[in-house]
């Protein structure tokens, strides 16, 4: 049995996956990672290009006599996203990932694994590598920065390409084709705050918000999962109403491209109100474990008293966002009428944050296959945030990507898999935001499709990856790779 990455099969993906694992690279910090990919192209003889954004390009000629098949692109990106367990002491941006085997997958100890995409570089790697495996013409691009703002990107260099065909690695679903992607945007409220000092003849307590699964806000959206920042707010919302509470601080969530995991806030009630309060306190937790006993066994809520703070924020602000956080859409908008199965638009309440200046920044995130659709999800969380009088900010967005089905490279790529495993893939659009719609306006000529291994809880600290599904992306990859012309 394999006890460490490089035990595992087939060998030469894993052991670039070892690799990619030692070396940080959050995202916007992927100094490190650029310095290996350079070093790895020139000890090995390759061209590289790299682009002012920081995007890289490793180029290998074609094996001897296929230099007339069409160039392909390789594309993955370069960051991952940085999310760890509270409890759990790990600086991202030096620290190698622990990694560990159990069960058939690959996790890390406590924090996201960076298999996402890490194992699409792992796998561009071992193809630039190889002596052996006949090809046509490659670019292998590795972008930085796709996991907040797709930078990359946005930023490629418009001589940066040259292929024909584009293969994404970045996709978590084995045996599944993705020829389409939603697009996205986020649309951020800021409260100005000024603070107050601490009522008198109140008890101040910590409440927390734990134990939910997260996961991706694009591809976990529909599993029905909790959202600790709107379950937070249920509470203070009530206490707020029925005891007089006054909010001191709230902090939920991370990341704009994930579902928040634990939030908690600290706040003050009347003292007569503390028993009240005790009373009414199981009931919540019995109401919203009951609800989601199907999709979040291990959701949890911990009341505890507090020293008293030297302030709270003032009321006109507590009530706003209050209001603000409750009144806003969470979660699946629609559903295609077009692809069954496929969530058509979305949004993620994804982090409220307290800062220094005395301002709370809300990051939300909406996500559509339709474009129109998308805009309209974004003026209405827009809404929301105004009629509370905040101040409201949306980032610049990045387009869908449209599904091409009668695609020559689509076709090459089910008929090697029907091949080699003697079923037929599915074919699918994601909700998730890919790069390819950036891509396609940079290169409408462009080609895609998107494959790769099994992964399970990306964005999370439960992230994962399915050992035996990874050999069969090799091969798939490969088969590919030998068939396209």
């Amino acid at each position: 049995m394999a006890s460490t990455l490089t035990d595992l099969q087939p060998s030469a993906i894993w052991r670039f996956f070892d690799e990619i694992t030692r070396i940080p690279r959050p995202s916007k910090k992927e100094g490190k990672i650029i310095t290996y990919l350079i070093e790895f192209a020139r000890s090995r003889g390759l061209s590289y290009r790299k682009d002012l954004t920081g995007n890289v390009v490793i180029l290998k000629n074609a094996t001897p006599g296929l230099e007339e098949r069409p160039k392909v692109v390789l594309q993955s990106h370069m960051d991952m996203v940085t999310e760890k367990n509270n409890d759990v002491h790990f600086d991202f941006e030096h620290d190698a990932i622990r990694t560990r085997i159990e069960n058939g997958w690959v996790k890390a100890e406590g924090t996201t694994l960076g298999a996402d995409c890490g194992i699409g570089m792992a796998a561009a790697l071992a193809i630039l590598d190889a002596q052996d495996i006949p090809h046509g013409p490659l670019e292998c691009l590795f972008t930085v920065d796709e996991e907040t703002g797709l930078t990359g990107a946005f930023g490629l260099g418009s001589d940066m390409l040259t292929g024909r065909y584009l293969i994404n690695l970045d996709s978590e679903d084995e045996g599944e084709l993705f020829i389409g992607c939603a697009g996205g945007v986020d649309t951020l409220a800021s409260f100005h705050y000024t603070n107050e000092p601490a009522p008198k003849n109140y008890t101040f307590f910590r409440i927390d918000v734990q134990g939910l699964l997260g996961g991706h806000s694009g591809d976990d959206i529909d599993k029905g999962r909790g959202n600790s920042n709107k379950l937070l707010t249920r509470f203070l919302w009530y206490a707020a109403r029925k005891f007089d509470m006054r909010l001191t601080y709230f902090d939920g969530g991370n990341l704009r491209n994930a579902i928040p995991r634990e939030a908690y806030a600290v706040f003050g009630i009347p003292t007569k109100w503390v028993s009240h309060l005790q009373e009414y306190f199981p009931r919540y937790v019995h109401a919203i474990q009951s609800e989601f006993q199907a999709t979040e066994p291990g959701l949890t809520a911990s009341l505890s008293e507090m020293p008293e703070p030297t302030s709270v924020i003032d009321l006109p602000t507590q009530t706003s966002l209050l209001n603000a956080l409750c009144g806003l859409p969470n979660g699946v908008l629609a559903m295609s009428h077009t692809l069954e199965g496929l969530v058509e638009t979305s949004t993620n309440l994804a982090s409220v944050k307290f800062t220094d200046n005395r301002h709370i920044t809300v990051t939300t995130s909406q996500r559509s296959s339709v474009d129109s659709a998308k805009n309209e999800a974004a003026a209405s969380i827009e809404s929301v945030f105004e009629l509370a009088g905040a101040r409201v900010t949306h980032s610049d967005g990045y387009p869908g990507w449209t599904p091409d089905p009668d695609s020559h490279l689509l076709e090459v790529t089910k008929a090697s898999y029907e091949r080699l495993f003697g079923v037929t893939p599915k074919v699918r659009a994601i909700h998730a935001g890919l790069e390819c719609g950036l891509f396609l306006q940079k290169f409408p000529e462009l080609k895609m499709v998107s494959f790769g291994p099994t992964l399970r809880g990306v964005h999370s600290p439960d992230e994962r990856l399915e050992i035996a599904s990874v050999d069969k992306f090799w091969q798939l990859l490969i088969d590919v790779l030998k068939e396209l012309q």
